[in-house]
């Protein structure tokens, strides 16, 4: 089959590899109709390169059709057309079982303390092969896979293995109370969707936050109030001018560790520069433990949020010794939530939405470039150079 492979730093290709097979009871093999590529995605494509392994299969945003299913797999059959969640849950672990699906017991990375292991993703979350590939091998199928209607794009069910379910949950952990303002900063997918929701879920005020017109524009038509910040010298300062002198109640991050700004992002950038240029055995400490997140927007969403609000992170980061206010947030109250989305948690409140005909989330438009699965790298490329406009890429194998 084709897949989308890692070669190195920006170096992804599209090569001929072995299809995948039935390993476990409860794996299934599903031919991929749709699968996306995410904001998530670019950072292997960069900053997390050292922990990827030449020949890696990337993605984790599939879906398709049931081609074979193990023994131990009910609840799918061969012809079902399914989406596959990107993390990789089994249901009946004690972490499960309190939906806290991405940090499923049974399949965490322990060698590297981390939770669940991910689709398409680097060895912290178990190297399993990815989903932008012409057939993905799906672990604990017996669980995770969620069967969807025929009929519909695929474009209305693709977006349940991530983005909707993290901007759902972005918006959920934000807890913008009744009458409250949110902010979003960073309107890439998740920011978009989580515009959206929140939106949909009646939040008075949104104020979106981005640099990028195109984005702004996009969050606008979904009754953003567009902020650009690309003069702006403060970010907090300008989010407390815009509320009365206090702040927005709720600030959901969708940026995460390749964020843009001041001084410290460029320090930032400077060490995930140089942990690149280091042998892979020495930059995996480095990046574990250093400081290389460039954390502008979390700075300016734990100093923007009003006194007693709470900061929602969704964006991704890699290290652990960024110095956070701590006196500041401690002092003003601040509630902070973060971590993976637990995908099969949200779907239920989310399928609805996406069966509607009105499509109230704006699943159809969503996608700003189908590409085939052949153009995959110039689909990277141009995410994350942020060109022709491109706020969200699906391939199609």
């Amino acid at each position: 089959m084709k897949a989308l492979v890692w070669h190195g730093k920006r170096d992804v290709r599209v090569d001929e590899v072995p299809d995948p097979t039935i390993q476990e009871p409860t794996d299934a093999i599903v031919r991929i109709t749709s699968t996306a590529i995410c904001g998530s995605d670019l950072h292997l494509y960069e900053v997390l390169g050292p922990y990827m392994h030449e020949g890696d299969i990337l993605g984790h945003e599939p879906m398709g059709i049931v081609e074979e299913v193990g023994p131990e797999v009910s609840h799918i059959k061969p012809g079902d057309r399914v989406v596959v969640p990107f993390n990789i849950s089994c249901g009946h672990c004690w972490m499960c079982e309190r939906g806290l699906f991405a940090q499923c017991e049974t399949t965490q990375v322990r060698k590297f303390g981390k939770g669940a292991s991910l689709l398409g993703y680097t060895e912290l979350y178990g190297q399993v092969p990815g989903g932008q590939a012409e057939y993905l091998r799906v672990p604990q199928a017996h669980f995770g896979p969620v069967k969807v209607p025929e009929g519909p794009t695929d474009q209305r069910f693709l977006y349940l293995s991530d983005v909707l379910p993290t901007a759902w949950q972005a918006v959920q952990y934000a807890d913008v109370p009744r009458g409250g303002t949110l902010a979003v900063l960073g309107l890439g997918p998740i920011g978009q969707m989580s515009v959206r929701i929140a939106k949909h879920l009646g939040v008075e005020r949104v104020i979106g936050v981005d640099l990028v017109p195109e984005r702004l524009a996009m969050a606008a038509k979904y009754g953003a109030e567009p902020l650009d910040i690309s003069d702006v010298d403060d970010v907090a300062s300008r989010l407390i001018d815009l509320t009365q002198g206090r702040g927005p109640d709720s600030v959901i991050e969708a940026v995460g560790m390749e964020a843009h700004g001041g001084p410290g992002s460029k320090a930032a950038k400077a060490a995930q520069t140089a942990a690149g240029l280091l042998p892979d055995a020495i930059a995996k400490p480095f990046i574990d433990k250093a400081a290389v997140d460039r954390v502008d927007a979390l700075l300016a969403a734990l100093k923007g949020v009003r006194r007693g609000g709470t900061v929602s992170v969704s964006g991704v980061y890699g290290g652990e010794l960024e110095p956070l206010p701590m006196m500041e947030m401690f002092d003003r109250g601040i509630q902070l939530r973060m971590g993976q989305a637990h995908v099969k948690r949200w779907v239920p409140e989310i399928l609805p939405l996406v069966v509607d005909d009105a499509d109230p989330l704006g699943t159809e438009d969503f996608a700003t470039h189908l590409l085939p699965l052949a153009e995959a790298p110039r689909g990277y490329e141009m995410f994350q150079k942020k060109e022709d406009n491109c706020v969200k890429v699906v391939l199609q194998p």
